[in-house]
Order: C-alpha cells, then sequence, then structure tokens
C-alpha cells in the first residue's frame, strides 16, 4: 500500500458513514455536568451513593489506582474475592470470576463452552460482544468443526428446530436477558426447556447485564425471575456497569467452569484486572442492590410512566421489561438529529443507529435512573416528545 493511500481510504469510508447519518462523536463531560441522564445505565441510581463512593475510597488509599497486573500475578485482592462471593451468591451460582469489562467476560465464556462440533445458537439481537464471541469461538483451531447459528429474535421454536437438525451435536444457546436495544425479556424458561431436551446436550448462556439489580428476587436478574439459578446446563454472564453503577464483568456458573477459565482463558488471564477500588465500590453497591425493592419499584413505575406519556404522543415505543425504553425513529439522520436537539435542552438520550441495531431501524433509547428526581424525569418526557422529528 502506497504512502497515504490508507489514509485516503478511512477518508472515503468516513465520508460515506457522513452521508448514511452514521458518524459518531466522543462527548466529554464534565464533574459538574447537569444533564438529565436518560442515556447511561445507571438504573438504580448507585454509582454515586455515598457507601459506594467511601468504599471505592478506602480501597483507593489502600490498594492504589490501579490492580498493577492480571488477575494471576498481582491483580487479585481480597475486594476481588469478596465480590465474587457476593455475585455467585446473588446470582445462586457456584462460583463467580470477577472481569474487567462485560466485554471480555462474554468473550472468555463463549470461548470456554465452545468445543470442536458445537453449533452455537445465537439470537439475533444479542449484543455485539456475543457476536463477537461467537466468531472468535468458532473461528479457532481448537473449536474445529464448530458454528454459529443465528436464531429468530426471542423465538424457542426456532431455536429447537435449529438444535433438532443437528441432533447429535453439543450446542450452546446464547441469549441477553434484558435486550440491550428494545428492553424485552427473553423467554428464558422456555429456552431451558428446549436445551434440555437436545439430544445432544446443550448449555444455556445468558448475558444477564440489563436485568441484574433491575428484575428478579433481590434484583438478581432475569434468570433468577424465569426460576433457572443455579439449574445445571444455565451459565450467568453480565457487567458491573449498569445497576451497580461501577465497572467490570462476571462469569457466574459452576466450579469446573471457573477452574477452567482460570486455568485457560486468555481474556482473564492476560488482561490486566480490575482496579481494587472500582471492586471494593462494586461490592457496597452489591450490598445496596439486593436490598434496594423500593429502588426496583420506583424504576418499573418510571418505565410504566415514559411508555404511557410516549405512546399517548403516538410515538413508538416498545414495551419494556426492565429499565430500556426503545423509541422509533423515522432514519438514522433524523435519530441523530433528535438526540442532539434532545442535548441541547438539557436532556441526555441514547441514539441507536445500525450497525447497533440488530434490525437495521434506528431509535432513540431511553434508560430509566431512579437517580433522577422525578420532576426531572417528568421534564425530560416533555423535551424527548417536543423535540420529535
Amino acid at each position: 500500500m502506497r504512502d497515504g493511500s490508507w489514509l485516503s481510504t478511512l477518508d472515503a469510508e468516513a465520508a460515506g458513514r457522513q452521508a448514511a447519518g452514521l458518524r459518531r462523536e466522543l462527548r466529554p463531560r464534565g464533574a459538574d455536568d447537569d444533564v438529565i441522564d436518560l442515556a447511561g445505565n445507571d438504573y438504580l441510581g448507585l454509582s454515586r451513593h455515598p457507601d459506594v463512593l467511601a468504599a471505592a475510597a478506602r480501597a483507593l488509599a489502600d490498594y492504589g489506582l490501579g490492580a498493577t497486573g492480571s488477575r494471576l500475578v498481582r491483580g487479585s485482592t481480597g475486594a476481588h474475592k469478596a465480590l465474587e462471593a457476593g455475585l455467585a451468591g446473588l446470582l445462586g451460582t457456584q462460583t463467580a470470576l470477577v472481569y474487567s469489562s462485560g466485554y471480555l467476560a462474554n468473550l472468555g465464556a463463549i470461548r470456554a463452552l465452545v468445543r470442536p462440533g458445537t453449533l452455537v445458537v445465537s439470537d439475533a439481537h444479542n449484543h455485539a460482544s456475543i457476536v463477537d464471541g461467537c466468531r472468535l469461538a468458532c473461528a479457532g483451531s481448537a473449536s474445529k468443526g464448530a458454528a454459529t447459528v443465528v436464531a429468530p429474535h426471542a423465538d424457542p421454536d426456532a431455536v429447537r428446530v435449529l438444535l433438532a437438525a443437528s441432533p447429535d451435536r453439543p450446542a450452546v444457546v446464547v441469549t441477553e436477558s434484558v435486550f440491550s436495544v428494545d428492553g424485552d425479556l427473553a423467554p428464558l424458561a422456555a429456552l431451558y426447556t428446549t436445551c434440555q431436551t437436545h439430544p445432544g446436550g446443550a448449555l444455556l448462556l445468558v448475558d444477564d447485564a440489563h436485568a441484574l439489580g433491575v428484575i428478579g428476587p433481590r434484583g438478581a436478574g432475569g434468570v433468577a425471575a424465569a426460576g433457572l439459578s443455579g439449574l445445571p446446563g444455565v451459565i450467568v454472564t453480565a457487567t458491573l456497569s449498569k445497576s451497580l453503577g461501577a465497572a467490570g464483568g462476571v462469569i457466574a456458573g459452576p466450579h469446573q467452569l471457573g477452574r477452567q477459565l482460570v486455568d485457560t482463558g486468555r481474556t482473564f488471564i492476560y488482561d490486566t484486572a480490575l482496579p481494587p477500588a472500582v471492586a471494593a465500590g462494586a461490592l457496597a453497591a452489591l450490598d445496596l442492590l439486593v436490598a434496594g425493592d423500593d429502588l426496583r419499584a420506583e424504576l418499573a413505575a418510571r418505565a410504566a410512566t415514559a411508555v404511557s406519556r410516549l405512546r399517548g404522543e403516538g410515538l413508538e415505543v416498545s414495551d419494556p421489561s426492565g429499565g430500556v425504553i426503545s423509541v422509533g425513529a423515522p432514519s438514522a439522520d433524523e435519530a441523530f438529529a433528535w438526540a442532539s436537539a434532545c442535548r441541547e435542552r438539557g436532556v441526555a438520550v441514547g441514539c441507536f443507529r445500525p450497525p447497533s441495531t440488530p434490525d437495521g431501524r434506528s431509535r432513540l433509547r431511553l434508560t430509566v435512573n431512579v437517580g433522577v428526581p422525578p420532576a426531572a424525569f417528568e421534564h425530560a418526557l416533555d423535551i424527548v416528545v417536543k423535540e420529535r422529528p
């Protein structure tokens, strides 16, 4: 490639994205940002809770800023161990392993479960981290003959047909619980039954990122809400960056899986550990989450209010199972303009456009944060309505 030609190629690709309304921008925010937040994932408003900040500050003073190494070198601390025990207890699993991000947790979980010849059945609306995990796992030499098929969204019958076409192959069915774009709930109980009846044996891997803290007994998530906690063949992943208001990810399941991940999981072994201060803050948030039935009730009430208000204005709105509300937009350009107009009026909303949308349709994504004062939340909904295309 000639000097500079690759830059010209990047410029041309950027121009194409601009023409299609698919350019993205970084928008740094200050600590004193007063925008009403309907875009972040701090569902329970715990990221600034005094108990969480105090726990993080103590660990920061004790351990310093970073973990200084991978979990197997110098990165494991008492804060990590306590957080893993707390997560395993809440999720009803034998063990839990904390990662530096939910993205890496999904990559690691899928890779650990895929063997030669494994059939991976992935929901059409799954998050990009799951899509990438399936691609990487099935492309590796250790998983020769493995393949991924995409199942129609939230359709257990379609999953059953796909599994029945390969009755002798081991399989992994991968789904989110509450889906990250439209906020709908996967039919987890039906999917589990389908897995259990597959002759070749099928595991159910559930990304509980948007359900943890929001639904289920004690906020234990979608797997718990479906009555599947701790059952054979169920593995759970989640992020710590949503209801826990922190950062990081987790894989939870049987002891044997935890041992496999520690011994062979590349996204665990070769990654610098989650900072101890973040782990300590997440642990404090976990205690608040478990005791937060009032927060979950408030979140559900606000989600219902938002749906009623927006549908009453003729907008296309999803049926939320948690804190994610999807509002249809006519096009990518109009979605971007809508979100920008809301921001100019002091309201942050998510703007989801291809390739972030699995169906190719653009929309705003509103996320309920019970840390936002009720009057401000109502005002934000008014702005969303007023600034519609």
